[in-house]
Parts: structure tokens; C-alpha cells; sequence
């Protein structure tokens, strides 16, 4: 299990990692073209998101990796359930207002790979918080 653990980590650290460092150095308006959510929010909460994404990218594995406060390995990861249950939030929000050019509402796929990584998330923080942590 510690491997499979593991695997979530590094699986969720790189996610994060990219759609972290996606928010951070793209401008709002590029980011529309992927992220429609993005449209009503401003801009420096979009940068703040991406900073605490990539902050718990790297809870999510430096700390197990290196043995130093270990503690932040789980923590990371609850932070990246609070931050999903968020994400879901938002995207059944806006599924509403926004559809593709064809006419699709894409927001439920936005909601449902939020739910994905939040459960994945949940996995990290009970395995490293309980029988499995380091």
C-alpha cells in the first residue's frame, strides 16, 4: 500500500504541479480558452489558486521524500480536498451559463475530474495520517 500511496503522490503532485504553474504564468485571458470557470473570477484569486496548487504539489512529495516534516505530506493533501470540493462547487456553478461551440456543457467533466482528485486526495491524507504514515 505505502507504494500505491506513493504513486497517488507523485501522480497528484504532477496535476497540480502543471495546472499550478498554468495558472501562475498564464494571463486570465489565455486561460479562458481551457478553464471557462475562470471568466467571473479575478485574476489574483486565479494566481493565489495556482500558488496554493503548487505549494501542495510540493507538500505532496518533498516532505515524504526527504523525511523532513513529514507531517505536511497529509496536510497537503487535505488541502487538496478543500480545494476539489471547491472545484466541484464551481464547475456544477457554471455549467449553466457555459457550453462548447457545439453546443455540449463540458462543466460536468470539470466537476467530475475534480471528484476524481479529490478522492485520490483522500487517499494520500488517510494513508499517511493513519496505518500507512511516514
Amino acid at each position: 500500500m505505502n507504494v500505491v500511496l506513493w504513486i497517488i503522490q507523485i501522480l497528484l503532485a504532477a496535476v497540480f504541479a502543471g495546472v499550478g504553474l498554468a495558472k501562475l504564468s498564464q494571463p486570465k485571458e489565455k486561460l479562458r480558452d481551457v478553464m471557462r470557470w475562470v471568466d467571473p473570477v479575478p485574476p489574483s484569486q486565479v494566481k493565489s489558486l495556482g500558488a496554493v496548487e503548487l505549494l501542495a504539489a510540493a507538500g505532496l512529495v518533498l516532505p515524504a521524500a526527504t523525511g523532513i516534516a513529514t507531517v505536511l505530506t497529509p496536510l497537503a493533501a487535505v488541502g487538496l480536498v478543500i480545494v476539489m470540493i471547491g472545484g466541484i462547487l464551481v464547475h456544477l456553478r457554471a455549467r449553466e451559463q457555459q457550453t462548447t461551440r457545439d453546443g455540449r456543457r463540458t462543466e460536468i467533466q470539470g466537476a467530475v475530474a475534480c471528484a476524481v482528485l479529490l478522492v485520490l486526495a483522500a487517499v494520500v491524507a488517510w494513508g499517511r495520517f493513519g496505518p500507512y504514515a511516514l
